[in-house]
């Protein structure tokens, strides 16, 4: 049973999803309602033409900072510093970015007007943050989520350049590790992030550990500052 859902109304037990994870449809992208989602372990995903749906699948496609994969090139690549790896500086550029590059086997972006407005409010809220790769100060990859607590829920990224993505993804699995956050909720199954080592839960593992990491403060506002500190120091392994 896919259940509807008011402006007010809170969200059904994560429980009832349909086997797919779809859970309800309708409410609104305000930032309570995303916080309260992300929260629950429930997240928006929809088509241009589609109501809002919300999801919570099981099992749940997760990274922990621990076990983050880092391959032969990919390690040589970040040494070299082929891509300079920023944070919280464009994040608007990055989320439009996300929107227009073309994916395949999909026709179209689930990243709508309403979509890029509710995130960039999150961003202007303190809650949602943006990695980016640069190249010849060319902005050529990255990718964007929301933090709550000591967990980053990952939502979207692009590539312009081979290996940009990864790049900044990797950066930023380094930094968030250093932060003491644990997990990286990935959503749904992709091979690009399952070969840099994310891997299906249960979601009441998934659950249990969300519910843990939330009892720790957010971390607020803009991450550039705090970014820039903390993988000055990085070493990558070799």
């Amino acid at each position: 049973m896919i259940f509807e859902i008011g402006l007010e109304a809170p969200f059904p037990p994560v429980e009832l999803s349909e086997p797919n994870g779809l859970l309800a449809v309708g409410g609104d992208l305000s930032v309570p309602r995303l916080i309260s989602a992300y929260s629950s372990g429930i997240f928006p995903w929809f088509n241009r033409d589609d109501p809002i749906l919300w999801w919570s699948p099981d099992p749940r496609f997760v990274l922990y900072t621990g076990e983050v994969i880092y391959s032969k090139s990919m390690r040589k690549i970040l040494r070299d510093e082929i891509f300079t790896i920023s944070c919280d500086t464009v994040f608007e550029r990055v989320i439009e970015e996300c929107s227009i590059i073309r994916r395949r086997n999909q026709p179209g972006t689930w990243i709508t007007a309403d979509m890029n407005e509710a995130y960039s409010t999150l961003h202007r809220e303190g809650y949602a943050h943006s990695f980016e790769a640069w190249r010849d100060g060319e902005l050529v990859g990255g990718l964007y989520g929301v933090s709550l607590g000591r967990i980053f829920f990952g939502e979207s990224m692009f590539s312009k350049v081979s290996n940009s993505s990864k790049a900044a993804f990797l950066t930023m699995v380094t930094f968030l590790k250093n932060m003491n956050f644990p997990l990286i909720d990935s959503q749904v199954h992709t091979a690009h992030l399952e070969s840099l080592g994310a891997r299906m839960i249960p979601r009441n593992e998934y659950l249990a550990t969300v519910n843990r990491e939330l009892r720790h403060a957010s971390i607020k506002g803009s991450w550039s500052g705090l970014f820039e500190n903390h993988i000055s120091a990085v070493a990558y392994p070799k």
